[in-house]
C-alpha cells in the first residue's frame, strides 16, 4: 500500500512531443527557430566567409558579353565533342588560354580576345576540320566589351533602385526596423550566389544578371510574408504571462512555416526541371545561365527569410526599451511560477499523512458527541464483534480505575454523555 501511494505521488514525467507532418500541415509545430539564432549566426557567417574569400581568389568567369572578344560555335558531325580535342585543334594557333564550352553532347563554343579577320578565319577552318564539316558551318560572333560594360552599369542602377524602394515600401508598410533585416537577407542572398559562382567557375551572363535580379523579388516575397504574420501577432504581445518578442517571432514563423516551404518547393519545382532536363537533356546552355541562378538563389532566399531575416528583426525590435521591459517582466514571472512548481510537490506530500491520522474505527466519531437520534444503537449488544484490534489501556495512577480503551468504545460502550443520556430516560 505503502509503494502504490508513493507511485501515486510521484509525479510522472512529461511525455517529449514530437513533431509531425500533421503539425507541420496544420501549423501546429513549435520549433526553436529564435533560440537558436546563434547558430544560424555562425552558419551564414560562414557561408559569406567563403563567398567572399572565393569571389576574392578566383573571381567570376565573366561571359564574353561582359568582357568582349571573338566566339566560334560549330556542331561536330562525329557524335560528341570533346573539350581537350578542341583544345589541341587550336592550340597551335596560339588560341590555348581560349574557353572551350560543351552544349549539349555534340556541340562546342569557343571564347578568345578580339583577333583579327585573318586569325578568325585560320581558327574556324582549324574547328571545321576537327569537328568534320564546312567552314561555314562554324559561326563567327564579335562582341565588343562596351555592351557588357552597358550591362553591367544598367544592372547595378537597377539593384540601387531596387533596394531604394524595398526600404521605403517596408518602412511605410510595416517599419524601418523590418526594412533593415529584409534588406540584409536580401544581400546575404546576392554575397552566397555570387560566391556559388565563383566557386563551381560557371559563367556568368546576361541571362545571369537577370536571374539575380529575379531571386531578390522572390526573397522579398517571402520575407514580407513572416513579417506580416509578426506585426499581427505583435498587437498581442503582452497578453500571455511570460511573454516576450523573441517568443512572439518564434510562435509567428511556427504558423506560417507550412506557408513558406511551399511556396519555395513550388517555386524550386520548375526551375529545377529548367536548370537539369533543359540544359542536360535538350542542351540548351542560355536556359543554364538563367536557371542556374535561378536554383540556388531560391534555396537561398527561402533560407534567409526563416534563419537570417527574422532573427535579425528579433535582435533589433528586443533592443527596444518596451520590449526589453517586456523581457524582464517575463523573466520575472517565469521565476515566480517556477517558484510555485517547485513548493507544490512538498504540499501535495502531506496529504496521506492527514488520511493517516483519519479515525481508523467504524463506531469513533472524533472529539465530537454521538447524538442519541443517531443510527448507532445504544441498547445493542455488549459483546458486539468490533473488527479493529483493541489497544492496550494505558496505565493509570495509582488508587484510580483503569481508563477504558479507545478501541473498545463503540455502540456496546457509550460515552459518559450518552450513558446520563441513557440515564435519564430510565428515570423517567
Amino acid at each position: 500500500m505503502t509503494d502504490v501511494t508513493e507511485r501515486a505521488q510521484s509525479p510522472a514525467p512529461a511525455p517529449r512531443k514530437r513533431q509531425t507532418f500533421a503539425d507541420l500541415y496544420h501549423e501546429r509545430t513549435t520549433f526553436q527557430f529564435i533560440a537558436h539564432s546563434r547558430r544560424w549566426a555562425i552558419i551564414s557567417g560562414l557561408l559569406v566567409f567563403v563567398s567572399i574569400a572565393a569571389f576574392a581568389i578566383n573571381g567570376l568567369n565573366l561571359g564574353i558579353d561582359f568582357e568582349g572578344g571573338t566566339q566560334w560555335q560549330f556542331t561536330t558531325a562525329k557524335g560528341s565533342a570533346s573539350i581537350d580535342d578542341v583544345r589541341d585543334a587550336i592550340d597551335p594557333l596560339g588560341l590555348g588560354d581560349a574557353k572551350v564550352l560543351i552544349i549539349g553532347s555534340d556541340s562546342a563554343r569557343v571564347q578568345f580576345e578580339e583577333t583579327s579577320p585573318a586569325k578568325q578565319e585560320n581558327v574556324r577552318e582549324a574547328l571545321a576540320k576537327y569537328a568534320g564539316i564546312a567552314p561555314d558551318e562554324v559561326s563567327i560572333t564579335n562582341v565588343g566589351p562596351t555592351w557588357g560594360d552597358k550591362v553591367s552599369s544598367k544592372a547595378l542602377q537597377a539593384l540601387v533602385v531596387f533596394f531604394a524602394v524595398l526600404a521605403l515600401y517596408l518602412s511605410f508598410r510595416f517599419e524601418f526596423r523590418m526594412a533593415i533585416s529584409a534588406l540584409l537577407a536580401v544581400l546575404h542572398d546576392i554575397i552566397i550566389t555570387v560566391g556559388v559562382y565563383a566557386l563551381t567557375g560557371f559563367e556568368v551572363t546576361p541571362a545571369t544578371v537577370v536571374a539575380f535580379l529575379t531571386i531578390l523579388g522572390f526573397s522579398l516575397y517571402d520575407t514580407v510574408v513572416v513579417f506580416d504574420k509578426v506585426k499581427e501577432n505583435e498587437a498581442k504581445l503582452g497578453t500571455v504571462p511570460g511573454d516576450t518578442y523573441s517568443a512572439m517571432v518564434n510562435r509567428s514563423l511556427n504558423q506560417v512555416l507550412m506557408r513558406s516551404l511551399n511556396t519555395s518547393i513550388v517555386a524550386v519545382l520548375p526551375v529545377a526541371s529548367l536548370l537539369f532536363v533543359g540544359t542536360f537533356v535538350l542542351g540548351g546552355q542560355t536556359l543554364k545561365d538563367f536557371a542556374l541562378a535561378l536554383f540556388v538563389g531560391l534555396i537561398i532566399g527561402a533560407y534567409s527569410s526563416i534563419f537570417v531575416a527574422t532573427p535579425i528583426l528579433a535582435a533589433l525590435k528586443e533592443r527596444q526599451p518596451r520590449f526589453r521591459a517586456l523581457r524582464e517582466r517575463s523573466a520575472v514571472d517565469l521565476a515566480r511560477a517556477a517558484s510555485k512548481t517547485a513548493k507544490t510537490p512538498a504540499r501535495a506530500g502531506a496529504a496521506p499523512a492527514a488520511v493517516a491520522t483519519a479515525p481508523a474505527t467504524p463506531g469513533d466519531t472524533g472529539p465530537e458527541d454521538v447524538d442519541p437520534e443517531d443510527a448507532v444503537s445504544l441498547d445493542g449488544p455488549v459483546n458486539a464483534p468490533v473488527d479493529v484490534e483493541p489497544t492496550p489501556a494505558a496505565p493509570s495512577p495509582a488508587g484510580q480505575a483503569p481508563a477504558m480503551p479507545a478501541a473498545t468504545r463503540g455502540a456496546a460502550n457509550p460515552r459518559p454523555r450518552q450513558t446520563r443520556g441513557k440515564s435519564k430516560k430510565k428515570r423517567r
